[in-house]
């Protein structure tokens, strides 16, 4: 096994997890296997309870591990099916380590930082590491583990100690520390300035790891004097000092890791063989986005309206989701962020320019999405932003707590039953049609939720738009995480006014995908389809969204548009089917878009 530790130095939120997952990629474009672990040094268990202005969205995992947002990047870049353990917390690594001392593991011994703690923290990694991620089944040969925080925290000191030793423990050679850190270019100096990453690298040696590889991450491309300034300083050769300057998006990182010869060093460095004849397929696939996402023209608008709103990392998997949809039918996405609480009466009163500049925001969209969230706050907004998308036959998707807004509003203002609420927010209301699961509110908050991959199943010979958009299929697998659910006592008052739940789970007990009669797209769904979506395999409910705005909707089901839904058989699929069902869905979409295909021309035209 081949490790590589990235850590992070002078500010956090620098990048790590986009460079760690684009190390990932680009190796796995030579044909390597390759697992990622995200280290947290907070003393949090996972992060199911944290509130996502600190900490920005919970991802959630196949297995039910709440974790964090970076393991979406790695699913995402690699492709892969991580699990819990990948996310490592203080937390969890105290509590295996007092739980072995409390059956009497340690034979009386002291508990100590070290040995003990940084030695579990070896043999996860080691155990983690070995685990299968992908299709192949097959213990991964290399292991990116990313380092959160800053060098110089605290709370991360025993993790770097436990990776001082861990260099001993595996060898020199299957060990590789790549450092990012900042080069800033203050405005009153007009100069980049390499002090603060001197600085960072000085602590990193003075705490026992010294860096193989220095990424500087800047605004702007930095020159042969700053790159051998840093190399003298930081005692690496230049030719290891990479700059990864900002650039038009996150798909250009991987490539321009491959221009500055990366894999090359890795492969000399850790004595990985390389493949000698490289087809560069999925590099090439990479670019190919890079490039549409750069010379897109068309724009696609909208609004999402949510309750954490000030951070936009509280809804990144959303995002990508909705910028993997966009890709896929040439439209650059204008996403534009509204307060659900600004869209309520109240806020006419308290607030009265931000009340109506969130109804002019919302007025201009072209499509709106309402995400998942938890509480009462908010709420209300959601409801009128769903009934101004039905009343106007806008676009629509709901998520989680956005379907069950939709539910409310179709209660309230269809079936005129005004009082309609969900207990989470009217624990007393006359009709809850929005109700508790018992078994998933146990009392403590963290780790209780109906979390996890979880079946749903269409109903058979009932017409839905999202089963054709996933390929037609009986059933699919997607993500969990909430704890109330739609009340099946009033399900059949929905169906007889149009509102019909045309997925459930395998039970046939909870309402999964609802869909409205009579709109362009009114769509809600349960579960999470972003935590699945990928930038070759968008999002089939995302998809249809932005199909549905752009009004291609309709001529991409009447060509029978497939996207393959992620199933357990689709992990048998080659990277050629990937590639010719990328190719398939990129072609149809354009010739929809220009007009040029006839209802009696197929779908790819022969080469």
């Amino acid at each position: 096994m081949k490790y590589i530790l990235v850590t992070g130095g002078v500010i956090s939120g620098i990048g790590k997890g986009v460079i760690a997952s684009s190390i990932g990629t680009l190796l796995k474009s030579y044909a390597l296997r390759v697992t990622a672990i995200k280290i947290d040094p907070y003393i949090n268990i996972d992060a199911g309870t944290f509130s996502p202005y600190e900490h920005g969205e919970v991802y959630v995992l196949d297995d039910g591990g709440e974790v964090d947002l970076d393991l979406g990047n790695y699913e995402r870049f690699l492709d892969v099916t991580l699990h819990k353990d990948n996310n490592i917390t203080s937390g969890k690594i105290y509590q295996h380590v007092i739980e072995r001392e409390r059956r009497g593991d340690y034979l009386g011994k002291t508990v100590q930082i070290v040995p003990h703690l940084t030695n579990a923290v070896q043999d996860w990694v080691e155990r983690v590491a070995a685990v299968p991620v992908d299709n192949t089944n097959k213990e991964p040969e290399v292991c990116v583990i990313e380092l959160g925080g800053t060098i110089g925290d605290i709370e991360g000191m025993p993790f770097v100690e436990a990776f001082r030793q861990f260099i001993r423990r595996v060898g020199g050679h299957n060990f590789c520390n790549v450092h990012v850190s900042l080069v800033p270019h203050p405005k009153t100096t007009g100069e980049l300035k390499t002090k603060p990453t001197q600085v960072s690298v000085r602590e990193l040696n003075r705490l026992g790891l010294i860096p193989d590889l220095i990424i500087c991450r800047s605004e702007r491309q930095i020159n042969e004097e700053v790159r051998e300034k840093i190399s003298n300083f930081c005692n690496v050769l230049p030719e290891h000092v990479i700059c990864i300057h900002d650039r038009s998006s996150i798909y250009r990182v991987p490539l321009a890791l491959e221009e500055q010869g990366l894999a090359k060093y890795f492969a000399e460095r850790l004595r990985i063989q390389l493949p000698t004849i490289h087809t560069r397929k999925l590099m090439s696939k990479w670019r190919d986005l890079a490039d549409r996402h750069d010379n897109m023209t068309k724009e696609v608008n909208i609004a999402l309206v949510g309750k954490y709103t000030r951070l936009q990392d509280s809804y990144a998997s959303v995002v990508k989701a909705l910028q993997h949809s966009a890709l896929h039918i040439h439209h650059r996405l204008n996403l534009t962020y509204i307060d659900a609480e600004s869209l309520e009466p109240e806020s006419k009163v308290k607030s009265p320019i931000q009340y109506y500049e969130a109804w002019q925001e919302l007025c201009k969209a072209e499509g709106v999405i309402v995400p998942g969230g938890f509480g009462p706050r908010g709420v209300d907004g959601m409801v009128l932003a769903i009934e101004w998308a039905r009343v106007n036959k806008k676009p629509f998707l709901g998520v989680c707590l956005g379907m069950q807004c939709a539910v409310i509003e179709f209660a309230r203002n269809v079936l005129n039953w005004t009082d309609a609420n969900s207990t989470e927010v009217d624990d007393k209301t006359s009709r809850p049609v929005i109700i508790d699961m018992p078994e998933h509110h146990g009392g403590d908050m963290g780790g209780t939720m109906r979390v996890g991959l979880r079946t749903t199943n269409f109903k058979s010979g009932h017409p839905s738009t999202l089963k054709l958009l996933y390929g037609d299929v009986a059933s699919v697998d997607e993500r969990h995480r909430h704890r109330y659910e739609v009340n099946p006592d009033f399900v059949a008052d929905f169906s007889a006014k149009g509102l019909h739940f045309v997925g459930q789970d395998i039970e046939g007990k909870r309402m999964e995908v609802m869909e409205l009669e009579d709109q362009p797209y009114f769509v809600g769904v349960q579960y999470h389809p972003e935590y699945l979506s990928r930038p070759l395999k968008p999002s089939p409910p995302y998809l249809g969204l932005l199909l549905a705005t752009s009004n291609k909707l309709t001529q991409y089901l009447a060509r029978g548009c497939r996207l393959t839904p992620r199933n357990r058989s689709d992990n048998e699929s080659s990277d050629d089917d990937d590639t010719d069902d990328f190719n398939v869905i990129y072609q149809s979409v354009n010739l929809v878009a220009n007009g040029s295909a006839g209802a009696d021309k197929p779908l790819v035209e022969e080469k």
